[in-house]
């Protein structure tokens, strides 16, 4: 429900000698939560609004993020022909991302309303960064709306620069920094963490998230005291479903666990990709069927049965399953252990008339990787609200639906697409010659021809032979892994190569 109270309502805290203020009730007052956060002069308004209902047939939480570059907040003029704001920038694409990874993990489990967050970047002094800014007020107008949202998080970047650690870097000083990196959490942990570095060590990096988490918890502790005053009925407040599907859900829960526990574990254990996809659909197809004959032989009031519901049990079932036999039997879903890694096959010069090529393949990812060098006339044009300047190495990751036996029409690239691009482009630049030893353009595309797990490190890979194949020198080889993590009580496993 819109809040339309016309007090406006401050809170304001002072993070390394900078100060973040946050302000609700003047602004987009017809939004369930909204507030106006401000540092130093960048301004961004966070808005974020929630559906009454779910949409039917819905089995997942549909959470969309835009973060809007506005360039008179600059004092810019978009350019083109018409002269106003298109498509979102690469940039505020992976802003997005940034602020939805965080949040949509502490949505209550079950809630399936369709919630947007928009975060719109008023004044923008080139000193402070949006970003960090758009996290906590993304947050804090979650957390004082009526949407059920519980657990307010902050988020903080950690610089690195003359053997001294920065929180909340200026552009200037990141630019020169060892250490770009972005952590949110919330009052007692960490869940998320996205960044670069310059080959620091791992000491130096956990030292960077303690003193992050330092400066989250103050901040989400000036969120709970703002929403005290504004919503204080919210700080008490959980989310249930329905009792009537809650008891529909349980059910199905108790008869499929009880009759197919065994059947799940055998498919869920099977190596084959595909073939396991192919055994766990059939059962499901089985468990609905006798489900379905239940219901007919049976005198119970339900019409018919709830495939949505039976869907979610019985993923939940798997995952239930899954975690159990990694914890308990350190078995994975491919049999793996959880620190043994998928057979690897490189190949290098695979492609005639292209100037580098590699094909890296682990168990069933399976990643092209071309280079192409050119003059500086190819260099990439970046004309955003917060930078106007040239890239002369830049990565594109392509996923085409045949990588995972789908059928889905190609048209512009996808956010997924972009963001695992710019991931791995991340894990390459540092390594890229300076433009005084290698004068040349640089542009790395990934194709990624089959996907079971982390083609994102397999496009760094890929990267790294590829730049080598092309005589691209780079100062040293790069490889990357992808890591999950499993926790049942006090127990936990940490799973290389996730897949």
């Amino acid at each position: 429900m819109p809040n339309h109270s016309t007090v406006i309502r401050t809170t304001e805290i002072e993070i390394a000698g900078k100060v973040i203020k946050i302000e609700t009730g003047k602004l987009a007052k017809q939004a369930n939560g909204a507030v106006t956060v401000t540092c130093g002069e960048t301004v961004v308004l966070v808005t974020a609004v929630a559906a009454k209902e779910p949409q039917e047939g819905t089995d997942f939480f549909p959470l969309l993020v835009d973060y809007e570059e506005k360039f008179y907040a600059a004092g810019k003029i978009p350019g083109g022909f018409f002269k106003r704001e298109g498509k979102p920038s690469e940039n505020a694409i992976l802003t997005s991302r940034l602020i939805d990874r965080p949040l949509r993990p502490l949505f209550p489990e079950g809630y399936y309303n369709d919630v947007q967050i928009i975060a719109s970047v008023l004044s923008y002094d080139q000193a402070n960064s949006p970003d960090i800014i758009s996290i906590i007020g993304a947050s804090c107008a979650l957390y004082i709306s009526d949407i059920p949202f519980y657990k307010p998080i902050a988020a903080v970047r950690v610089g690195y620069l003359n053997e001294e650690y920065l929180i909340n870097p200026t552009v200037e000083e990141l630019k020169e920094s060892q250490l770009n990196l972005v952590v949110a959490g919330t009052k007692d942990s960490v869940i998320m963490l996205e960044g670069e570095a310059k080959e620091l060590s791992e000491e130096q990096i956990l030292v960077a998230i303690e003193r992050a988490q330092v400066e989250i918890r103050k901040m989400v502790e000036m969120q709970i005291k703002f929403v005290q005053e504004i919503r204080p009925d919210k700080i008490n407040q959980s989310w249930q479903l329905d009792q009537a599907l809650l008891e529909e859900k349980n059910r199905y829960y108790q008869l499929i666990k009880k009759d197919y526990t065994e059947l799940i574990e055998q498919s869920l254990t099977t190596i084959d990709k595909v073939e396991r996809e192919e055994k766990l659909k059939n059962l499901k197809d089985e468990i609905i069927t006798h489900l379905e004959n239940e219901l007919v032989n049976s005198e119970q009031e339900f019409e018919e049965l709830n495939n949505s519901i039976v869907n979610e049990v019985f993923d939940s079932i798997c995952k239930e399953i899954m975690r159990k036999l990694v914890v308990e039997k350190r078995m994975r879903v491919d049999q793996r252990k959880p620190d043994e890694i998928r057979p690897i096959a490189c190949e290098i010069g695979i492609l005639p008339r292209v100037h580098g090529s590699a094909l890296f393949t682990r168990g069933q990812t399976q990643a092209l990787v071309i280079t192409t060098l050119g003059s500086v006339r190819d260099e990439q044009s970046v004309d955003t609200l917060e930078e106007d300047t040239t890239r002369k190495f830049y990565l594109h990751y392509n996923f085409p639906p045949f990588s995972v036996g789908d059928v889905k029409p190609r048209r512009a690239q996808s956010r997924r697409e972009i963001g695992h691009g710019a991931l791995a482009e991340k894990a390459v630049k540092a390594l890229i010659p300076e433009e005084t030893e290698f004068p040349y353009t640089i542009r790395v595309v990934s194709e990624i021809l089959e996907s079971n797990g982390s083609s994102s490190m397999a496009t760094v890979c890929g990267t790294s032979l590829s730049l080598m194949d092309a005589g691209v020198p780079i100062k040293k080889s790069v490889a990357g892994v992808a890591l999950g993590l499993i926790k049942e009580d006090d127990k936990y496993e940490i799973l290389t190569l996730a897949a």
